[in-house]
């Protein structure tokens, strides 16, 4: 930033990081003059809190349209004559020309360690593959996804017992961070950009509520990371036993040796255990079936008192 001068910005954002980025460039004294968003869907599980009514509290013009790419919305922005675009979550591709207006560029907050995990749900998927370390990264917007000169990286740890929503916690946590660490050096002039070499990670598609289907002939760590991947406020895993779906919807690490003969679910001293086929075990605590959440005696009730060797492992879609 030079003098007193403000950056001027337009913001497209959503969810929880979209709240905490607006709210760093707030504090930051950027002149956000339009900020672009989605209404909420009704029948998605909305858990975060609203960038609309950050950005009305802040007295700055809201939009909501369902394709940013129109006549309209490029209009509404050029006339803003902003020096910066950012895109925090927002869940839309941006396209030529809105790319082309702002005078100093268009930057991206993305939830992984560019290049790693370009493209849909990083955090899910990052748990999936059993990652112990994730980050956020500030690229400048091309054409391609995620596919931009780097700015910044902010690295977080992921531990073995971590949810989606922890680690997407911290991703927020992180990306202030650095968000107030290096806009300064942005506005200033001074941040040296780093091309993106994306032979050095992979694009990954978005995830689908039977993607949460278990498969038994895994070992425990990678169900056991499927499980956290998809946990509430995510649609869950499951399992079908006997033509009955049970959720499995979270699940503990401690390196326990099971089973490989009898791979499948049983009770011990008061706990839900799942063997598996490379002879370790996990712990589930937390299972439901048909809406109702299933303690030892729900369980027992409905699946009996015996182990359950080898659960469905049918391919019907859920």
């Amino acid at each position: 930033m030079t003098g007193n001068v403000q950056p001027v910005a337009v913001v497209f954002a959503y969810h929880q990081m979209g709240v905490r980025c607006l709210a760093a460039l707030l504090a930051l004294g950027v002149d956000v003059r339009l900020v672009v968003t989605h209404r909420d869907d009704s029948g998605e599980n909305v858990w975060w809190e609203s960038v609309a009514d950050l950005a009305r509290h802040a007295g700055i013009d809201v939009i909501t349209p369902e394709d940013p790419n129109t006549r309209g919305v490029i209009s509404r922005v050029s006339a803003c004559a902003p020096d910066f675009l950012f895109s925090f979550y927002y869940r839309h591709m941006l396209e030529e020309p809105l790319l082309g207006i702002p005078g100093r560029g268009a930057f991206n907050l993305h939830g992984s360690l560019l290049p790693k995990y370009r493209g849909r749900v990083p955090v899910n998927w990052a748990l999936v593959h059993g990652e112990t370390e994730s980050g956020v990264t500030l690229h400048r917007m091309v054409l391609k996804p995620d596919a931009g000169n780097i700015l910044a990286r902010e690295a977080v740890s992921i531990l073995p017992n971590d949810i989606a929503r922890d680690l997407f916690l911290k991703l927020v946590c992180a990306a202030e961070r650095m968000l107030l660490r290096i806009l300064p050096e942005l506005f200033a002039g001074g941040l040296e950009e780093h091309p993106m070499d994306l032979s050095r990670g992979s694009y990954f598609g978005g995830r689908r509520p039977r993607d949460g289907r278990i498969d038994w002939s895994r070992s425990a760590w990678e169900i056991h990371n499927l499980i956290r991947a998809v946990a509430p406020p995510y649609p869950g895993a499951f399992t079908d036993i006997g033509g009955t779906r049970l959720l499995l919807l979270g699940s503990y690490w401690r390196e326990e040796a099971g089973s490989s003969d009898n791979i499948g679910l049983y009770w011990e001293s008061g706990r839900c255990y799942a063997d598996c086929a490379d002879g370790n075990r996990f712990e589930l605590t937390r299972m439901a079936s048909g809406g109702d959440a299933l303690d030892e005696r729900g369980f027992r009730k409905l699946f009996g008192n015996e182990p359950i060797v080898r659960p469905d492992m049918g391919d019907e879609e859920a």
